[in-house]
């Protein structure tokens, strides 16, 4: 594919010593409509949030809106199918449709190596990428939506690396990500690796996954990826403090690792536009091109950098964003997070619609408080935005975003532990939401938080609300 041909917006961009000024334009989508920055008015959300007890360890692990309800399951030291713990560090997580009204939601394990921990594979040879010390990998886990009961845990990738985020596939499967360069050789502990890291991998939810690393999509620190199920072009984030988003373009539909083109984004009429500075007001659009990776298996430009792909990319002028976390397909967008970018460092929200060539700042932090650096995103059937924070405060939420730019409060960590679930101790409200992702029937929202590693499936009376 060639570089998107440059068109004039409605009104002008103009940049001046590096900041970028921005008028928004007028939109049909009301998801388009966000305008509001700032603002924590009183939206379609739940009303206040309420100790729930959890329906199976009876505990007070989450608040909730009135109505709401969830059981926990997968916590780290369960016993999976082959005996062995689950392992700790959820994270991302899609998820996806299984036979009889099951879901199979794949389960990301961000987890590296180190001496006094986890140093090897927990899959089976076949399901494992690297033989020497890569511990993270992926687990699946099946729940029953129909009489709301978790059934098993199977391991179903390892042999790799801080497997962060990720994206369900339109074809029934997720994409985990590497948030890592390591290299073979590399020592953590008593071994050492055994291959190149920094890749995407697939996961089907209903057949064995291949070991195999997507090399096409590129080799650099990895998040997350969201699929146009219309194309089958995957776009990509990179959590760096420059980082660029990229997209894949498949020469098949739906078989990634027949090769294909790594492109970046570039914002025309700006190039090498810094998005991050909290100089764009929310609500602006661009018109974007494309710009084509040579070399997207290249991790580093200069050694131990980590900006190989990204280089190429800005390098041809495309645009650099601050820490790419979360993304999400919905509403006919590619949703992604900025989690540091605004003029607070707060996080702001993105909606790229990837038939139109735009893209538009939807939502921008103002403080903490409002929005404490959000990390992985959903959309859920409805429409609604989800949001997971990964900040600094304690008692971390899950916070909704309505079609008017509010934000309002869905979920909160509450979890304070004294041996009651497989002899984990201490207070784990400050640690982070992830895996957010609502069932295909849009009934039941499984979401993990990561440390000490649980996951959640709640359900409740979701169409109250504007999730």
């Amino acid at each position: 594919m060639a570089e998107v041909k440059e068109t004039k917006l409605s009104r002008r961009f103009f940049v001046q010593g590096g900041s970028a000024t921005a008028a928004a334009l007028a939109v049909s989508n009301p998801f388009e409509a966000f305008a509001h920055w700032g603002r924590r008015r009183k939206g379609r959300g739940y009303g206040p949030l309420f100790e729930t007890h959890d329906l199976n360890t009876g505990l007070p692990l989450i608040k909730l809106p009135k109505g709401f309800r969830y059981v926990s399951f997968g916590w780290t030291g369960d016993p999976m199918v082959n005996g062995d713990p689950t392992p700790p560090g959820h994270d991302g997580a899609a998820a996806l449709w299984g036979p009889w009204g099951r879901i199979y939601y794949v389960r990301n394990h961000e987890l590296r190596a180190n001496p006094e921990g986890l140093t090897e594979s927990f899959a089976r040879r076949r399901l494992t990428y690297d033989k020497g010390q890569a511990p993270g990998g992926t687990t699946t886990v099946v729940f029953d939506a129909r009489r709301g009961r978790y059934l098993r845990t199977v391991p179903s990738l390892s042999g790799t690396i801080r497997n962060c985020a990720g994206g369900p596939t339109p074809w029934n499967s997720w994409l985990t990500c590497e948030e890592t360069l390591d290299e073979p050789g590399a020592a953590r502990g008593d071994a050492e690796l055994e291959q190149t890291h920094g890749w995407v991998f697939e996961v089907p939810a209903l057949r064995r996954a291949r070991p195999q690393p997507i090399k096409g999509m590129g080799r650099f620190v990895h998040e997350a990826a969201a699929v146009d199920p219309y194309t089958g072009i995957v776009y990509e984030t990179e959590d760096r403090g420059e980082s660029g988003i990229y997209r894949f373009v498949p020469k098949y539909y739906g078989a990634l690792h027949y090769g294909g083109r790594q492109q970046a984004l570039k914002v025309l009429g700006h190039p090498s536009l810094d998005t991050a500075t909290g100089d764009i007001p929310v609500g602006s659009v661009f018109d974007v091109g494309w710009v084509d990776i040579a070399d997207p298996e290249r991790p580093h430009d200069t050694p131990g950098d980590g900006g190989g792909v990204f280089s190429q990319g800005f390098g041809q002028g495309a645009a650099s964003f601050r820490r790419g976390e979360g993304m999400w397909y919905g509403n006919g967008k590619i949703y992604f997070v900025s989690t540091s970018g605004g003029a607070a460092g707060e996080g702001q929200i993105w909606a790229l619609n990837p038939r139109r060539n735009k893209l538009k700042l939807v939502y921008e932090s103002p403080s903490e408080e409002v929005l404490d650096n959000p990390d992985n995103i959903a959309i859920s059937p409805r429409g609604g935005i989800l949001l997971c924070e990964d900040g600094d405060l304690d008692g971390l939420y899950m916070r909704g975003l309505t079609p008017r730019g509010e934000i309002f409060d869905f979920a909160q960590n509450n979890i304070v532990l004294n041996g009651e679930v497989n002899g984990i101790a201490g207070d784990f409200r400050g640690r982070e939401w992830a895996g957010a992702s609502f069932s295909p029937d849009g009934r039941w929202l499984l979401v993990s938080i990561q440390t000490p590693g649980v996951t959640f499936a709640i359900t409740g009376p979701w169409r109250r609300g504007a999730l």
